[in-house]
């Protein structure tokens, strides 16, 4: 049998100009590793963009996504600390976080205007258990109810919410269901990454916390542990299935590491416990994520915004992106037809035919490509 608890990885890679520190490739050392990130901050403030018309994109809507959203209710938690409200939550929630039905950030200090719950735990890596324990029982008592999903991310998660609405729509929340990044050892049908995300049906939520968190043999009732994997066994005691959340071409959706390290072959190397934790093949390099990835773990706050502007600001003109519209989701005579390929807009393309005949104009006028108001 393979020795799980023997593999470690590259070591951290750690610049320091100007007295400030900036992480450069976190690689953790074991599944559960994730102190090194502590010391990473954000911007002090929260970086804002003009969502109004002026900055939309011709011919693109988010009808669709705003449809599904009332469809698909996703609760988000978010694991932090009180030391990390101002350093990451804040940009969790400038960011990602904005997109949830409902948003909670998980602590031991309450704090309304984020909102952080307090619960009745110690902070320390020792007491993740403890808290997601909490969390989800804090969740179960006040949101049951109000949301389809729950889902349970890190404060260095970034998770594309319209994506995780997409997969799950097809989904029967009353049945017990978890999907996140399936890792193999130590639990029969396997279990999720704790710094991938992982979500849980309606029904996962109700036998965790009424059935499996007061009775000991089913779930782990100290604190000790590793979140993930504890979660894992206590929710595979109480008959929840841990689902298959790749995508069609068997591409993973819920990653445990920033983009980078998935898709440059070389970055994790091959004696790291990753290669050996993966309940399906691991694959490096364009394979290795979905084109609708839901999640990316060990993501600091600069990066954050960085994938806020490449998901949802920059769009290459003319070209609309690929889109998958399923007979089920919601039909709009507004909303314009999505193509299972990429194509041409057709307002586009008649303001570039309408440019191409004035060879003699120096300038295109902004006009023509800036939305009429009214």
């Amino acid at each position: 049998m393979f020795a799980f608890s023997s593999l470690r990885s590259q070591p951290v890679r750690i610049l320091e100009p100007s007295n400030k520190v900036f992480l450069s490739g976190f690689i953790p050392e074991n599944p559960h590793s994730h102190g090194e990130m502590d010391f990473v901050k954000g911007p002090d403030q929260s970086v804002k963009w003009m969502d109004d018309h002026s900055h939309s994109h011709m011919g693109e809507t988010s009808e669709i996504a705003e449809q599904l959203a009332k469809k698909v209710k996703v609760l988000c938690w978010v694991m932090t600390s009180p030391s990390n409200l101002e350093k990451k939550a804040k940009h969790v929630k400038a960011t990602w976080g904005k997109r949830c039905n409902i948003l909670l950030f998980m602590s031991s200090e309450a704090d309304p205007s984020y909102p952080a719950i307090k619960l009745p735990v110690s902070e320390g890596r020792e007491n993740l258990w403890a808290k997601t324990k909490e969390a989800f029982k804090f969740v179960y008592e006040n949101y049951v109810d109000k949301a389809d999903w729950f889902l349970k991310a890190d404060d260095d998660s970034y998770v594309i919410v319209e994506n995780l609405r997409h997969f799950l729509k097809d989904k029967d929340t009353n049945k017990g269901l978890y999907y996140g990044r399936r890792f193999k050892p130590y639990v029969a049908q396997g279990y999720m990454s704790g710094g991938a995300g992982y979500v849980l049906s309606k029904q996962a939520l109700r036998s965790f916390v009424a059935d499996g968190l007061p009775d000991p043999r089913k779930c782990r009732s100290d604190n000790g542990g590793a979140e993930d994997l504890e979660m894992g066994k206590c929710l595979g005691n109480v008959g929840v299935i841990a689902g298959d959340s790749r995508d069609e071409l068997g591409r993973e959706r819920f990653n445990p590491f920033i983009p980078e390290h998935h898709l440059i072959p070389g970055i994790l190397p091959k004696t790291m416990w990753y290669w050996h934790y993966n309940f399906y093949e691991a694959k490096n390099g364009p394979d290795c994520c979905s084109d609708y990835a839901i999640t990316f773990h060990y993501v600091p706050p600069n990066m954050m915004y960085v994938m806020e502007y490449l998901i949802y600001h920059l769009k290459p003109f003319g070209a609309r992106v690929q889109q998958i519209c399923s007979k089920d989701e919601p039909k709009d005579p507004k909303v314009p037809a999505l193509h299972s390929t990429n194509q041409s807009d057709k307002n586009q393309s008649k303001i570039v035919s309408k440019f191409m005949q004035k060879p003699n104009q120096k300038y295109l006028d902004t006009n023509e490509i800036e939305p009429k108001n009214g």
